[in-house]
């Protein structure tokens, strides 16, 4: 996964005000290589623990609006910190995980970084945060609203069923009903079937 290397004060542009120094202070105690990727789909994040021959590793998406950025980061160092006191001996996402991330977001949410609505969706899922970056559907919606606006992309939750709509790939589906968390929709060239998160952003296309 190509990655761009930079100078850690180039950290400044990906993060909201005031989050720099505190940030800095835990990558400098761990000693964590940090890169910023390019944009992945399936993860906002990635987190690799030392070995004998590497320091701790992170990276996070450089296309995340800076809210999000920091979120994910904070999620990473959350697992680093655990891996510290705890190894490999529990679980990646267990309530050991959840503690350290919510202390962290707590952390970070006192000194007033968060606009309002980040805050209460924050505040509401610390006591059960999400195992990954991307799966808090309530908390991605919000971030979302400080993404740089794409007017041409909407969430597959808002496309009437049965109507097309294309992914980033170039892929035409056509929108199914919904399976608990996630809607079946068809690929219209292959006729294969396919579960789409209801926040994953796409392009609506006219039917044929």
């Amino acid at each position: 996964m190509p990655k761009k290397e930079a100078h850690i004060s180039a950290l400044q542009h990906f993060l909201p005000p005031n989050t720099y120094e505190p940030v800095l202070e835990y990558l400098h105690h761990y000693h964590v290589h940090l890169t910023v990727a390019k944009e992945r789909k399936s993860i906002f994040g990635d987190y690799r623990h030392r070995t004998h021959a590497q320091t701790h590793r992170i990276s996070v998406n450089g296309n995340l609006n800076k809210y999000a950025f920091l979120i994910t980061l904070l999620h990473e160092l959350a697992h680093l910190l655990t891996f510290e006191k705890f190894g490999n001996r529990i679980a990646p996402h267990g309530r050991e995980w959840k503690h350290v991330f919510g202390q962290l977001l707590a952390q970070f949410i006192e000194q007033n970084i968060f606009p309002d609505d980040i805050k209460r969706a924050l505040m509401d899922s610390l006591h059960d945060p999400a195992a990954s970056s991307c799966s808090d559907e309530d908390l991605l919606r919000v971030l979302k609203r400080y993404d740089e606006k794409e007017t041409h992309l909407v969430f597959v939750e808002s496309i009437p069923e049965g109507s097309l709509f294309k992914t980033h790939d170039g892929k035409i589906f056509k929108k199914g009903d919904r399976i608990r968390k996630r809607f079946k929709c068809e690929e219209v060239k292959t006729k294969k079937i396919y579960l789409f998160s209801p926040i994953y952003e796409v392009e609506q296309v006219a039917n044929s």
